[in-house]
């Protein structure tokens, strides 16, 4: 099995979503371990369970602290055990949007209400009061708008009649320990995932003046309509075990540079010549706004210049 992404969970009370975590990531085919809890509350109940199944802990009181330092003390905790992923399980804090900005898309939350519906506190109160047919829990990403992050994921759960908030709770509690490792999983696999790597370069070419798709060679191909190709997603293409975009460039000598400056991440392309280079995107640190940009200017290499014209003056803008 190829290593497995760290994973580092903050929260401050029992910890409950944190030892489904836990327990989920002992099955060998789990793409992920936790390397360490952290809380603002030296006194929570999951701090003690964690070291008792060997996971390093850290906690910091963040009374009398201002928001931001206690944020970047939380911060350097994290990055010392080498987390690549935080997951929040209870963590009742705010956090500050530098804290959430330098996490962003590696940073999940579990929340118990169907969101978009009932943000925030009194979960199951709010939905019992509003006569809902179900309550249930949501994972997503973090950003700094509360409980507004993109979804990974959603459960159900039928409200009974007669259920109190705590009833409820009960079950919804269920339900997350369920869902949240699910969610996680499939989250830290996104940055190796062939599936998921492709439709974000789709994503990007397809958004390019008069761009279409084929499949070429066995590869997704990304060109001008009835025009020259400008890219291609490589997938174990003749066995070599990677996933890379494949663009265009000026010649030989810029990817000799190219290689020489990087060679974990670029290589020449079998049979595609020295006018191309091949970038991997499985290396689980892609920057999708440089590969927007090789994209762009691929295109550009072979868009007829009404095209470009047409774009250079919108860019003017």
């Amino acid at each position: 099995m190829p290593d497995r992404a760290r994973v580092a969970v903050l929260i401050s009370g029992s910890g409950t979503n944190m030892a489904a975590l836990l327990y989920a990531s002992r099955a060998e085919d789990c793409p992920y371990e936790i390397v360490l809890v952290a809380s603002n509350n030296p006194e929570a109940g999951g701090l003690a369970l964690a070291a008792a199944e060997g996971v390093p802990t850290f906690a910091l009181p963040h009374k009398g602290m201002v928001r931001a330092d206690h944020d970047a003390a939380m911060d350097a905790a994290i990055r010392q055990s080498g987390a690549q992923f935080v997951a929040l399980a209870g963590y009742m804090r705010i956090l500050t949007p530098g804290f959430v900005e330098q996490w962003g898309g590696r940073m999940v939350n579990i929340h118990p209400s169907l969101l978009p519906k009932y943000t925030g506190l009194h979960t199951h109160e709010r939905a019992l009061a509003a006569g809902d047919s179900h309550g249930g829990c949501t994972v997503h990403l973090v950003t700094p708008a509360l409980d507004d992050g993109p979804m990974l994921g959603q459960t159900a759960v039928a409200i009974l009649p007669g259920d109190t908030p705590d009833s409820l709770a009960a079950r919804v509690l269920i339900a997350e320990h369920q869902l949240y490792s699910r969610c996680l999983a499939n989250l830290v696999q996104q940055g190796t995932s062939p599936a998921y790597l492709t439709a974000q370069v789709r994503q990007r070419a397809l958004d390019l003046p008069e761009s279409d798709e084929i499949v070429s060679h066995g590869m997704a191909c990304f060109g001008v309509i009835k025009g020259k190709k400008f890219a291609y997603v490589s997938n174990d293409h003749h066995g070599d075990g990677r996933v890379s975009l494949l663009v265009k460039i000026s010649g030989a000598d810029e990817q000799s540079q190219l290689i020489a400056n990087d060679s974990a991440r670029y290589y020449r392309p079998a049979y595609f010549g020295d006018g191309w280079i091949a970038i991997r995107l499985d290396l689980g640190d892609t920057d999708w706004d440089a590969v927007a940009d090789w994209l762009a200017r691929s295109w550009r290499s072979v868009a007829p210049k009404r095209l470009t014209a047409l774009l250079d003056a919108a860019d003017a803008f």
